[in-house]
């Protein structure tokens, strides 16, 4: 009964731009729900980070002061995006870095790439992905969607937990962390 129909109601207000509990809803933009943050101590890397939700965060953590690192498995378009940012705000810091998720080998560069920077790291937006390609097997002989989708995330968030100071809320779940383990045990990754 009432709960439902308050979920409803939660839903439709959601929907129609109406402001949750946080005070943002649907209407609400990226500036807006970052407009009190000061990001310039902050370093954030951004998984296809060259369209989209990914190009939209590396904008506004850009605007905000966050070392912005666009990891992306075309340069080209990495670069294109690093300088549409620069020119909006050319005091926005923002590297390049490639990261073919398919391929384990450039996920260990990307990593060694990234603590070659010596910088900490604070957000991780595992946004990169693919879907509805055809069936295709990775280098490392991994059908190319799941590689892309779950091992090279699972094992580059990983490796980085492991190997940096962070302050994020990445991996929420022990148990998601432990089969996470044993996955890059199994294909021996690292």
């Amino acid at each position: 009964g009432f709960l439902v129909l308050r979920d409803i109601m939660e839903i439709y207000g959601m929907v129609t731009g109406k402001a949750g509990k946080s005070g943002y809803g649907s209407a609400s933009t990226a500036e807006d729900v970052t407009h009190s943050i000061d990001a310039k101590h902050l370093t954030a890397i951004i998984t296809g980070g060259t369209s989209g939700i990914g190009l939209e965060a590396a904008r506004v953590l850009g605007m905000r002061g966050a070392h912005v690192i666009i990891a992306s498995r075309n340069p080209k378009a990495a670069n294109d995006s690093k300088e549409m940012i620069l020119q909006m705000y050319p005091n926005a810091r923002i590297d390049c870095l490639q990261l073919d998720l398919s391929s384990i080998k450039s996920v260990r560069s990307f990593i060694h790439q990234f603590l070659a920077l010596n910088v900490p790291l604070n957000i991780l937006i595992n946004n990169a992905g693919v879907m509805f390609c055809p069936f295709q097997l990775s280098e490392d002989e991994i059908e190319s969607q799941f590689a892309t989708n779950h091992i090279g995330k699972i094992s580059s968030s990983l490796f980085l937990y492991n190997k940096t100071t962070l302050c994020m809320t990445q991996i929420k779940s022990y148990l998601w962390y432990v089969i996470c383990e044993l996955v890059i045990l199994w294909l021996n990754i690292f």
